[in-house]
């Protein structure tokens, strides 16, 4: 889909608080109300927008601790990695994961209680998946930044 900057200035607009009301983003870049709304509908029939949530704040619904998890499969087998992709998308505590080249084979990002309810985790999802023979946790001390705006 080729983007013109009226898109563009639509998806500046959005990224930030996807409650703009058409009308008063209309206002700002120079078209109706009804331009922007048909836009915007184009643009979440092609996937440029591909969802619209509320950031919650993890603290205020138990869930203080945010892990970073590093994985190493002991090999890269197609039908392994799509069946650990598949896993990791049914699991609410999984927020982010990448499946990467160097090192690591997925990087994770995980929302946690506790410690101790990451250490059930791990034995429930690492440790009885053959194929992990390695992992490294990092403790996030601080989300000095959390955001997921593009440089539009």
């Amino acid at each position: 889909m080729q983007l013109d900057h009226f898109d563009l200035s639509i998806l500046r607009y959005l990224q930030v608080n996807c409650r703009h009301p058409a009308d008063a983003i209309g206002v700002e870049i120079g078209l109706s109300a009804t331009a922007v709304q048909r836009r915007i509908r184009r643009l979440r029939e092609a996937g440029v927008i591909q969802t619209e949530v509320a950031v919650i704040a993890p603290d205020a619904v138990g869930y203080p601790l945010v892990l970073l998890v590093e994985l190493v499969f002991a090999k890269g087998l197609a039908d392994t990695i799509d069946q650990f992709k598949r896993q990791m998308l049914a699991l609410p505590e999984v927020q982010q994961c990448y499946y990467v080249a160097g090192e690591y084979d997925f990087m994770l990002v995980l929302h946690a209680a506790s410690m101790a309810d990451y250490e059930a985790f791990t034995r429930a999802v690492f440790f009885k998946n053959s194929n992990i023979i390695k992992f490294r946790t990092t403790v996030v001390m601080d989300a000095v930044k959390r955001s997921m705006t593009l440089p539009i």
